[in-house]
């Protein structure tokens, strides 16, 4: 079965700048390798799963300017269904700013432009497509009203839902209702729950459920893999070691591949480890969606990657102390 997946998002062109170190307030940096790539987190997880072998249907908006018109041409070419793309001649589409230093730690601006312009109406529009869908995935990179429509549409026709809490703010009960799985790193979780994200971690998770009032709770460690906290229960999934080149699509691809992996039918630590091996491999490469791994190269990495299978493949590592890479 090929799962049917709906991601509501924000779509960018990023200009990625490759420097030495990442400049202090008021410091320039003189840079290196200069790239202009497709990113926004809605478009990258979409990227993801499509990638991965799901059915994706993308709801967002463009302007009509080049990255607009070029960023849908690769859509479809992804085999993305983009009938629920709107294109705005009255704003320029969405771009980002990335610094990326030589260690793959990166600085982000973000000018929203359409994705800002994102309505509840749009979301409404793809109601069919998200009746149909095995699962929901959203980010806040876009209006609320855009992410509660979309949440409440899938809840009600009992479609699964996935939201990434990325960029932090605090939500309303009616979207925290609505979801299935929330997925934030510790910082994003401790912005949620009105906590202080120094004190968050593996045994804060229990804490933070129940604050947040979500059925089930996956909590992304960085280089330490990922918390799984469902009927109560927490279970920790470790990461996979590599060595990381640029870490800006990690979490996208982590979402996208999770995405498809409860849409299919894994049950969630299966998910999990399928969504840390996706992570992994994005970190390795340059990019948002240039990064991110096809069926095949994930499947091929999770083999190769497994203890003892391959000598000249970093074994999965087995705690969150020896894990090195994000996800």
């Amino acid at each position: 079965m090929t799962p049917k997946i709906v991601v509501v998002g924000s779509a960018n062109t990023d200009f990625v700048l490759g420097v030495p170190e990442l400049p202090s307030k008021g410091e320039t940096v003189l840079g290196k390798e200069f790239r202009v790539v497709r990113g926004g987190k809605g478009a990258n997880q979409a990227v993801a799963a499509a990638r991965l072998g799901a059915d994706v249907t993308f709801v967002a908006r463009l302007g009509t300017d080049s990255f607009g018109n070029e960023a849908l041409a690769a859509y479809r070419q992804e085999g993305i269904r983009t009938d629920f793309i709107v294109q705005d001649p009255a704003i320029h589409s969405g771009i980002a700013l990335i610094m990326v230093n030589p260690n793959g730690e990166n600085v982000i601006g973000v000018g929203p432009g359409a994705n800002s312009h994102l309505t509840a109406e749009d979301v409404r529009a793809a109601s069919p497509a998200i009746q149909e869908a095995d699962c929901v995935l959203l980010q806040l990179e876009i209006p609320l009203e855009a992410v509660q429509a979309a949440a409440e549409i899938a809840h009600r026709h009992q479609v699964l839902v996935i939201l990434n809490p990325a960029p932090a703010q605090p939500l309303p009960p009616e979207i925290l209702n609505s979801i299935d799985y929330l997925t934030p790193n510790e910082t994003e979780a401790a912005i949620l729950a009105g906590e202080d994200p120094s004190g968050i971690g593996p045994d804060s998770l229990p804490r933070l459920a129940s604050i947040l009032g979500v059925p089930n709770l996956v909590f992304t460690l960085g280089s330490r893999g990922a918390g799984i906290l469902q009927d109560g229960q927490t279970t920790l999934i470790p990461s996979f070691k590599i060595t990381p080149v640029d870490t800006t699509a990690s979490g996208d691809a982590f979402n996208g591949a999770l995405a498809v992996a409860l849409a299919r039918g894994d049950d969630i630590s299966q998910a999990v480890k399928y969504a840390n091996a996706a992570g992994a491999i994005t970190a390795t490469r340059a990019g948002a969606q240039p990064s991110l791994p096809t069926r095949e190269e994930l499947e091929q990495f999770m083999v190769s990657s497994a203890p003892g299978l391959n000598p000249a493949v970093p074994d999965a590592v087995d705690s969150f102390d020896q894990a090195e890479t994000p996800s």
